[in-house]
């Protein structure tokens, strides 16, 4: 996390440089307050568009007396304050956390999980999200995307000024503009790549948190396994519903729009086949398993790390 950082701040501390020496310094600094601005408007509506995109229906303890009995004691654990509980009303199984931070955190898990996981493996789940929410996982990703942002500003601004004539000078200013455009896109495409890993290291330390909450890795694994089957299953439904699971793709724990080739990889764990992950089968899965150069490829310009990396890593923690 602290490479990513420095790269991301040593790429935009170069592109800035680069824009002050042909405009001023004034031009930087206007399009680094605007992505700023963008992003803190982002961040704190964010929750309530969450919501409504998830369908989000918060319960007291009344209605969902074991969920909230596992996540007090998780948060317990954790160190930090008891988030909002919710249930998420799509068919999708999956599980997320949002908030601005950790005291205004929001963990929510979809019915269909909760009916479909036991409870160590409900339990190993709700400890990854608890893990964002103790690590701020959504607050250190939304300040590293302010650098992308700021690239794309300075990438459409430059981009429009150099074709139609360098902000009304003759042609020739033109040339360094468009120049300018292409380190910007250039940098933009780089810095989101950085951001997109930085997303990625942040899934595989949720992981880690989930497995020294609980105790219990082969039940996140084993999670993880059946998140992916139910994904598997959606995503055979109508266009519609495949059409809603790609919009909201980044927040679930397994991306249903590959999920039947992720499902196909990751059964190769499930040596029984009873639909579950047990401690000896994730011990095995992870001597053995690889994730192919196409999954790596893929993996690149991914929120998550693939499922075969992530299993694998978890038989570390037994």
């Amino acid at each position: 996390m602290g490479l990513c950082v420095v790269l991301l701040f040593a790429v935009i501390y170069a592109l800035l440089i680069v824009i002050a020496t042909f405009t001023g310094a004034g031009t930087p600094i206007i399009y680094a307050l605007l992505a700023f601005v963008m992003v803190g408007i982002q961040f704190f509506i964010g929750p309530k568009i969450v919501e409504r995109s998830m369908r989000v229906r918060y319960v007291s303890e009344r209605e969902q007396p074991e969920l909230h009995r596992m996540v007090s004691e998780l948060a317990m654990k954790a160190g930090i304050p008891k988030p909002k509980v919710g249930i998420s009303e799509i068919s999708i199984p999956n599980a997320f956390a949002f908030g601005t931070s950790k005291k205004k955190a929001r963990v929510c898990v979809t019915r269909r999980l909760m009916g479909m996981l036991s409870r160590d493996e409900l339990e190993a789940v709700l400890g990854h999200e608890l893990s964002h929410i103790k690590h701020q996982d959504m607050v250190v990703i939304t300040a590293l995307s302010v650098i992308p942002m700021i690239c794309y500003f300075i990438y459409f601004s430059f981009f429009w000024s150099g074709i139609f004539g360098g902000m009304g000078r003759s042609r020739d200013g033109a040339l360094p503009m468009m120049a300018i455009a292409l380190i910007a896109f250039v940098v933009y495409f780089i810095s989101n790549l950085i951001v997109l890993y930085a997303s990625r290291v942040r899934e595989y330390y949720a992981d880690a948190g989930s497995a020294e909450l609980t105790r219990k890795p082969q039940a996140l694994a084993s999670a993880l396994y059946k998140m992916i089957y139910g994904s598997a299953a959606a995503a055979a439904k109508p266009e519609k519903v495949k059409k809603e699971m790609e919009s909201m793709r980044a927040f679930f724990a397994a991306d249903p729009v590959t999920a039947r080739r992720d499902l196909k990889d990751l059964s190769a764990a499930d040596l029984n086949k009873d639909g579950k992950i047990d401690e000896y089968e994730l011990r095995a899965f992870a001597e053995r398993a690889k994730a192919t150069r196409a999954d790596r490829i893929m993996e690149i310009f991914s929120t998550h790390p693939t499922p075969v990396s992530r299993v694998k890593k978890l038989g570390e923690y037994l």
